[in-house]
């Protein structure tokens, strides 16, 4: 493979994988959508099928990494980095064309959902001389805003040490599944039988661990969105909730690393 198909071949599988996956989180959050409230099951299943779909259709070009622990775990298994930062400035790139493509599918229910009063409260508190409530709006940009989990995860309960823990132990799972039923004869990248292999387990992960933090197991499938949140210009948004960010990058790379070390000790 070359450095270009790497790039081309993670850009699009990636922007795949978030345009289904955030699509499916837009689908069951935004006023409007046909499939709001469609719950949990409709979450896990339509992220399995985003990794399943953005697999084939980018595994003849990259092998289908689309996730930067995934890369991680194959570079140190093999101990071959020499593709690693293509690999994941194609993944970063291609979750942020996805995050765009999810907000264009959507853009009416994103604003019918983020002019809801209901949703999204008084937005204008009005002071004495009919200015905006310096403070209040401070205190709303703070925090993460009523669509900031359409692009992107956060926790339940914030705990700092349990949310990396979590995330952590999903990776694990997820990479060490790649690395042991997923890879081609290759052994640089997702094969055919192991797209859906990797598909049911991101399935499982996600309904066994994905409670507490909404299972990012990926950097790039949180930070990329994350980002295009922060720029899109959608009305009455609140924060991007950056505190929270380094831990869906850190713990899905530590977890990565964990996996292949794993790996090489127990089955190379």
């Amino acid at each position: 493979m070359s450095s270009s198909d790497i790039f081309i071949g993670e850009t699009i599988g990636t922007a795949i994988l978030i345009l289904l996956g955030g699509g499916v989180c837009a689908a069951v959050t935004l006023k409007a959508s046909k499939a709001r409230n469609a719950g949990w099951l409709a979450i896990t299943f339509g992220w399995g099928f985003a990794v399943m779909t953005a697999v084939y259709i980018s595994a003849p070009l990259s092998g289908a990494h689309l996730n930067p622990a995934v890369t991680l775990g194959i570079a140190i298994k093999d101990d071959d980095w020499s593709n690693v930062l293509t690999y994941w400035s194609g993944q970063l790139l291609g979750a942020m064309i996805g995050a765009v493509l999810v907000w264009i599918a959507y853009y009416g229910q994103f604003l019918a959902h983020l002019t809801d009063r209901a949703i999204v409260g008084d937005q204008h508190s009005v002071g004495g001389a009919g200015t905006q409530d310096v403070k209040s709006v401070e205190a709303r940009e703070a925090k993460a805003g009523p669509v900031l989990g359409v692009f992107s995860t956060g926790p339940e309960v914030r705990v700092a040490w349990q949310n990396i823990a979590t995330e952590i132990i999903g990776t694990i799972v997820l990479v060490l599944a790649v690395l042991t039923q997923g890879l081609n004869d290759s052994g640089k990248g997702l094969g055919t039988l192991g797209a859906l292999i990797t598909a049911f387990v991101v399935v499982g992960i996600g309904l066994s661990l994905g409670g507490p933090t909404g299972y990012a197991i990926n950097p790039v499938r949180d930070l990329g969105p994350r980002i295009v949140h922060a720029l899109l210009p959608l009305p009455n948004k609140g924060g991007s909730d950056w505190s929270y960010a380094w831990i869906p990058v850190a713990g899905p790379l530590i977890g990565g690393a964990i996996a292949a070390g794993i790996y090489n000790v127990a089955f190379a």
